[in-house]
């Protein structure tokens, strides 16, 4: 079921309709980037919102990327892992036969 919730950001109350089960998620992400904007507010003042808005989802992008790449070099290393107890096992069970 929908809920409507709002979230601030940037002091901007924005209106949203989400699934009741990801109210307090988005809750949390709204409030991820808010501090996102903010950190980049105070460090460029002298910059329009929509700079700041673009370097800050920049940054979440560049976080996103580089978590995505380590779970993939994870994935790999552990998909290795399982392939060398196969083989093992493989072999094991050819020299029982």
């Amino acid at each position: 079921m929908m809920q409507s919730i709002k979230v601030t950001i940037m002091g901007k109350q924005i209106p949203l309709k989400v699934e009741e089960s990801e109210v307090e998620a988005t809750r949390q992400m709204a409030q991820f980037v808010d501090e996102k904007f903010r950190m980049y507010r105070n460090q460029l003042s002298n910059q329009p919102d929509s700079t700041v808005m673009i370097l800050a989802c920049l940054n979440i992008a560049e976080e996103l990327f580089e978590l995505r790449s380590r779970l993939q070099v994870q994935e790999d290393k552990e998909s290795e892992l399982m392939d060398q107890v196969n083989d093992k096992l493989e072999n094991f069970i050819k020299e029982l036969t």
